[in-house]
C-alpha cells in the first residue's frame, strides 16, 4: 500500500481548508446580500465591498483554473529533451524516448497524439516505466498504442504499482512489442558502441529485496523502475541514468510550491524532472495519464510528458 508522507497530508489539509474557506466566505457574502434584499435594502454595500470583490475574484480565478485543469492541460503534451555526454560511448549516439503512467481509461486521451509525437522523434529505443491501465476497457487502446511505436533497437518496459496491485493476473503489454524486464539486463548495440538497459518490476521501497546487479563500469547503464524510491541505493551501483515516473509531477501542483502529493518515500525531493544523485542522473517523468476516479481528472502545472534522452560520446 502506497501512503502519503506527513508533509503531503498537511499540504492537502491546508490546501483543502483554503479552498473551503474561500467558498464559504463567498456563500456567506451571497447569503448576506440575499438577506438584505429580502428586507428591501440594497445589497451593493455587501457585494461590492473591497473584501467581497477580493473573494469574488478568487472564486472566479479558482473556477477558471478548474476548467483549465480539466479540459486543457491533461491533453497538452510536453516533450522534454535532454542530452547526456559520456566517455563510455566512442562514436555512436543513442536516442531513448521514455513514457510512463499512461493510465489508459474508458475514454481516449493522449494515446494517438503520443504515438505521432514519439514516432516523429525517431528513437532508437522506447522505454515505459509502469502504470499502464486504469480500466479494463482501455486495454485494447493501450496495446494498440504501444504496438504502433517504432524503435529499431527495442522497446522495454517495467511494471508499476497498478500492475502489481490492480492487475496482478493481467498481461497488459501482451502483443505490444514491449519486452517486460524484471531484474534483467539487455545490451543493445549500435556500430561499435553498446548500451545496457536494466529493468526491475515494481516492489515497495521498504520491501526486502536482493541487491540489484547487472551494471558495468565500462558501459553506459540505464535503469528502469517505476518510482524514484531506489535511486539513492542504485546510484552507488554504477547506474548512469535512472528513468522512472509514478509521481505524475504531483498532477496538481501550486506555483512556487510544486506538488502537493507524490506518493514517494522521498516526498517532494524528487517530485519531477532531472536530478543528479551521486554519479547517476535521475529523471522523473510526469507521465501521460491521470489517476483513476475518484481522483480529480485534472492536471495543473504538471503537463503530461514525453521524455527524450540523447546519449552522446563525450
Amino acid at each position: 500500500m502506497i501512503t502519503m508522507t506527513l508533509r503531503e497530508q498537511v499540504s492537502l489539509i491546508v490546501f483543502g481548508s483554503v479552498i473551503l474557506a474561500i467558498c464559504g466566505w463567498e456563500i456567506t457574502i451571497l447569503a448576506r446580500s440575499l438577506h438584505r434584499r429580502s428586507r428591501g435594502r440594497s445589497a451593493r454595500s455587501v457585494l461590492l465591498s473591497l473584501p467581497a470583490i477580493v473573494i469574488h475574484s478568487l472564486v472566479v480565478l479558482m473556477f477558471g483554473c478548474l476548467l483549465y485543469a480539466h479540459f486543457i492541460e491533461p491533453r497538452w503534451i510536453d516533450v522534454h529533451a535532454m542530452t547526456l555526454h559520456t566517455p563510455k560511448l566512442k562514436t555512436e549516439s543513442f536516442r531513448i524516448v521514455q513514457i510512463s503512467d499512461l493510465h489508459c481509461d474508458q475514454e481516449a486521451r493522449n494515446e494517438d497524439r503520443a504515438v505521432e509525437i514519439i514516432n516523429s522523434l525517431k528513437p532508437d529505443l522506447v522505454v515505459a516505466t509502469g502504470d499502464y491501465l486504469n480500466h479494463e476497457a482501455g486495454l485494447p487502446r493501450l496495446r494498440q498504442m504501444l504496438s504502433r511505436l517504432e524503435a529499431p533497437l527495442g522497446k522495454f518496459a517495467v511494471t508499476g504499482n497498478f500492475e502489481v496491485y490492480h492487475w496482478p493476473k493481467l498481461d497488459a503489454l501482451a502483443g505490444s512489442g514491449f519486452r517486460v524486464l524484471d531484474r534483467e539486463t539487455v545490451v543493445v548495440t549500435k556500430g561499435d558502441d553498446a548500451l545496457a538497459i536494466t529493468g526491475m518490476g515494481y516492489v515497495p521501497a521498504n520491501a526486502p529485496r536482493e541487491p540489484i546487479e547487472g551494471f558495468a563500469d565500462d558501459r553506459f547503464d540505464v535503469f528502469l523502475f517505476h518510482t524514484p524510491d531506489l535511486v539513492e541505493d542504485v546510484s552507488r551501483c554504477g547506474v548512469d541514468l535512472y528513468l522512472c515516473g509514478h509521481t505524475h509531477g504531483g498532477q496538481i501542483t501550486l506555483p512556487w510550491y510544486g506538488a502537493l502529493i507524490t506518493f514517494s518515500q522521498f516526498g517532494k525531493k524528487y517530485e519531477s524532472g532531472m536530478h543528479r544523485v551521486g554519479d547517476a542522473v535521475l529523471y522523473v517523468n510526469r507521465g501521460l495519464g491521470m489517476e483513476p476516479r475518484p481522483a480529480p481528472q485534472m492536471r495543473f502545472f504538471a503537463r503530461p510528458q514525453i521524455v527524450v534522452v540523447d546519449i552522446r560520446p563525450q
